[in-house]
Parts: C-alpha cells; structure tokens; sequence
C-alpha cells in the first residue's frame, strides 16, 4: 500500500488576514469548533467590544446559558492575546474563554492550565490549535485540537468540597449525561458532552435563540419544547402566530397534539409537549422519561428545523 504525503499548510496562505478573513470563517464554523470542545456554541456577535478592545467572537453554550468568549490568532499565543483574553472575560463575566490559534507556546498552555486548577468549578478555559493540511495534492482540509481543557474531574471534586451542587443538583447531572451522550453517539443530535446539575438543556436548532429543550417543570412534569426568543418579543409573537397558524399539519407531523404556549406577560413563546414524571421519579420511570425526551426531541428537530427559518424570513 502506498501513502501520501500530509503536508501542513501555513495558515496564512488560507486566511491572510485574522480580523478580516479568519474571524468570519470561525463564526460561519461556530459549531465544529463547539463539537471539539464538547459543547453546543451558538454566535452571539463579533468585534464584541470592552473597552478599547474588541473581542474576536461572543457565543453562548446553550447546554448552560453560560457566556464563552473566543479570541483567535492566525500565529503562536503570545503574551498580548493572553492579556485580552483575560480583560474580555472579565469585561462580559464569562465562564468558558477559548483562545484558537497556530500554536499553543509551553508557557501560555501552562498559563491556562494552572488557571483551570485556581478558578472556580463554573469557569473553564480551552486552548484550541486549528491545522490545515493536505495529502499531496488534495483538496486542503482543517481540524481543530484540543490542547488545553478543564478536567471535569477536578470540576467534580471542587463542587464537591465546596457543596455547592445537591443531591437533586446530582440527580439532574447524572439525568442529563445519559441523555446528551445517547442523543451525541447515536443520533449525532448535540455536540454537548457534560451533563450540568441543572432541571433543563438546550439544544440548536440551526436557528439563533429559538433552541429544543429538555426539561423538567415545577410541578411534576416533564417538557420538551421549542423556546422563541430572538429577543424582541414583537418579532417572538409573529413567529408564535405563523406557526400556530400551521398547527393542525405541524401537530400532523409531529404525530401528537402540542401545547401552544403564547406567553402574553412574557417576551418569549413556547411550543411544547408535557408528560407525568420528574427528577424523583424512580429509575425505570426515568429510562422511559429519557426514551420520551429523544424521541420528541428528534421529531422537533425534523419538524421544525426548516420551518424556524422560513417564517423567521416570512415576518421580517
């Protein structure tokens, strides 16, 4: 058998220029940088600024609601990035700061790895090298890896220590671990791979801030749902009431009746289906809460994908 040669590309030769040509293809991949790190980013902006500066991307991990910022550089991390990177997680109180670039020197991987060990069990940092490479004369082809990332075993034992997550804080940890790791490996349905002590979880639906959920609700009952707020409810409620003009064909489609939820006192809307359970409930119970959960989440997905989009444009 005979092999190609792998040749790595320089990555000025693909994007010249960072703020120009790099930043703009980062975003347009938000979401394979989001599976390399184990998450599910959604954009939130570009040329974010603090201050005087202005910070490459702003994302939010809709597994926690928690806001990421990302710098980038298109050569070796260097002390001036780092810097930045600091004052733009302070400036917007992040919990996962990324920095992506050419290279990741000794000394800055150490940097971001003793503050993953100092910083509290919420806030995490990554550092991330992009490659381009091609196999003779192939097409040029990129990836992104992992150099530097929180241990979650570390994270674990910090709640731990501090106490900060209850028993019912656990249960929904362990709840959700087991639903996006079946929802990643056998429906390539997220990219998140770390349950979070919390009674709910997004998902993208390929349509900024109009996410699936899982969850579970105050008074016994189990939700999974298509949540609008691109926010500006105006625009929430014209959407709401494109769909819910459709109702009868999506119910069709969906196989069941849904719960059409306007939310007249709130900015945002809900279109939702409900069952009997909660966290508590025991352990067979909660398998079949999880198989409903894939299920619903799997037809929304396939139902409501497209149709986000198309009404998204028929009310603007």
């Amino acid at each position: 058998m005979q092999f190609g040669k792998i040749k790595r590309l320089n990555l000025r030769d693909i994007w010249p220029h960072e703020r120009k040509d790099f930043s703009p293809w980062l975003s347009d991949n938000i979401g394979v940088l989001g599976k390399a790190l184990g998450m599910e980013l959604e954009l939130k902006g570009t040329e974010a600024a603090v201050g005087d500066f202005s910070l490459d991307l702003l994302a939010k991990d809709l597994g926690t609601g928690h806001t990421v910022v990302i710098e980038n550089q298109l050569t070796q991390t260097d002390h001036d990035h780092l810097g930045k990177l600091l004052t733009y997680a302070a400036g917007f109180n992040a919990s996962t700061v990324v920095w992506v670039s050419d290279h990741v020197r000794d000394e800055h991987k150490q940097a971001l790895e003793w503050l993953n060990q100092r910083t509290d069990e919420e806030t995490q940092f990554f550092g991330v090298v992009v490659e381009v490479i091609k196999i003779d004369d192939s097409k040029p082809a990129y990836d992104f890896n992992l150099v530097v990332s929180p241990s979650e075993w570390q994270k674990s034992k910090k709640r731990q220590v501090s106490g900060t997550v209850s028993s019912r804080g656990e249960a929904y940890r362990n709840y959700f671990q087991s639903l996006i790791d079946e929802l990643r490996e056998k429906y390539q349905f997220t990219n998140a791979k770390i349950g979070q002590p919390q009674s709910w979880y997004a998902f993208s639906s390929g349509v900024s801030n109009i996410p699936f959920g899982a969850c579970f609700g105050p008074v016994g009952k189990a939700r999974t749902e298509l949540y609008i707020d691109v926010g500006d409810g105006e625009k929430n409620k014209a959407l709401f009431d494109w769909l819910y003009e459709q109702r009868d064909e999506i119910q069709s489609k969906v196989g069941q009746e849904l719960e059409w939820e306007r939310l007249d006192d709130k900015r945002a809307s809900r279109i939702a289906v409900y069952r009997e359970g909660s966290i508590q409930s025991d352990e067979e119970e909660l398998m079949d809460i999880k198989v409903w959960h894939i299920e619903n989440l799997l037809r929304f997905k396939k139902v409501f994908s497209q149709l986000v989009k198309k009404g998204l444009k028929s009310n603007t």
